[in-house]
């Protein structure tokens, strides 16, 4: 009597922890926010810049979290080698990259990091010469200023709105083409894998933790917007 063939054997994983999945998620948020801000301009440049500050407070915590958040969020878990991502793109991965992010979406990842963090420092250098000055424009010379502000308006703004459409495409080519679930595992936190892999540690002590290190990050944030007071005139 012919057995039936037996179904794959599935492995549902904790990938990525709550910490994380709230990041994304926020800094999508608030990144939509500075986009219209900016373009509404006027009353809504207030906006723009707590979103600016937020955004700030976020990359902090990335950072920070990228060395002691869950396993598949450290960056330790999505720093590849070039060999490496070349054998991905000939289509012989490793087991392991389609667990976290693979070789193509850390590039994705740290690209948009960079940029941001770069659109954040440069507008916190700008002054628009109206109603608007950095927090950091009293630190720094007349031409540095001029230059942030060329960069944060033009180049900046680009940068992120081009690595932004390219990350939505590289989900809309993975998820209709390859058919595989990238959205609701950043909601949910789990994958479905066909073999085993070590879990991302999210438990309430990790989670205090990552409050914890928010709380700094927005800290530091307040501190810099602080910066943008006035000197005491002598």
């Amino acid at each position: 009597m012919t057995q039936p063939p037996t179904q794959p054997q599935q492995h549902t994983v904790r990938i990525w922890d709550l910490p994380t999945r709230l990041f994304h998620w926020a800094l999508a948020a608030c990144v939509v926010g500075l986009v219209v801000t900016a373009k509404v301009g006027g009353n809504a440049m207030e906006w723009h810049l707590r979103l600016g500050y937020a955004v700030l407070a976020l990359l902090v915590f990335r950072l920070a979290w990228g060395l002691v958040g869950g396993r598949w969020s450290r960056f330790g878990a999505f720093l590849y080698s070039p060999a490496r991502l070349v054998r991905y793109l000939r289509g012989t991965p490793h087991p392991e990259d389609g667990i976290g992010h693979s070789p193509l979406g850390a590039l994705s990842v740290f690209g948009l990091l960079a940029v941001l963090a770069a659109q954040v420092a440069t507008g916190l250098l700008s002054d628009d010469e109206i109603a608007f000055a950095g927090p950091l424009t009293r630190f720094v010379s007349g031409t540095v200023v001029g230059q942030a502000t060329s960069y944060h308006k033009d180049i900046g703004q680009y940068l992120v709105l081009g690595l932004v459409a390219l990350h939505l495409l590289a989900i809309v080519f993975y998820v209709a083409v390859r058919r595989q679930r990238l959205v609701r595992p950043m909601l949910q936190g789990d994958k479905v894998l066909a073999a085993p892999a070590a879990a991302s540690r999210d438990d309430w002590a990790s989670r205090v933790v990552a409050l914890l290190v928010l709380a700094a990050s927005a800290g530091l944030a307040w501190w810099v917007a602080s910066l943008g007071a006035a000197a005491p005139a002598f």
